[in-house]
């Protein structure tokens, strides 16, 4: 499965999901729910952001590898999973089931992977992250 496919069959099982983004670990886009392309550039340049600020911070605490984001706010909540191509973002609404949004965000990218369109560009070294 392609990344737009995957994003549009997570917007299909995940309603909670307002906005998603999938981003190359090189930071290139590959797909988004958004219409506007500067915003879903702005989110996917958020996402990749936001993962490395936590994990420069794990990595600070002296804590294992990370495996998964979330940042819940008042209205909202943003969820960031990253394997070794890719990384996926999703922003969804108040209160979310969060099992089931990570669970989905990592069966969104082992879908990518499992239909091998991990060879769209060279493979990175993998660093066992999920």
């Amino acid at each position: 499965m392609d990344p737009t496919e995957a994003l549009t069959d997570l917007k299909q099982i995940s309603p909670q999901i307002q906005r998603a983004v999938i981003v190359r670990r090189d930071g290139v886009l590959e797909a988004s729910t958004l219409s506007d392309t500067a915003a879903a550039e702005r989110m996917a340049r958020s996402a990749v952001a936001l993962y490395e600020a936590a994990d420069r911070a794990r990595d600070g605490l002296g804590r294992p590898e990370l495996a998964q984001v979330e940042v819940a706010m008042r209205d909202a909540s943003v969820f960031a999973v990253r394997d070794a191509q890719r990384l996926v973002c999703a922003v969804t609404d108040v209160d979310p089931t969060v099992g089931l949004i990570f669970y989905d965000l990592k069966t969104s990218l082992r879908s990518i992977s499992e239909a091998g369109n991990d060879d769209t560009y060279p493979a990175e070294a993998t660093d066992g992250e999920a």
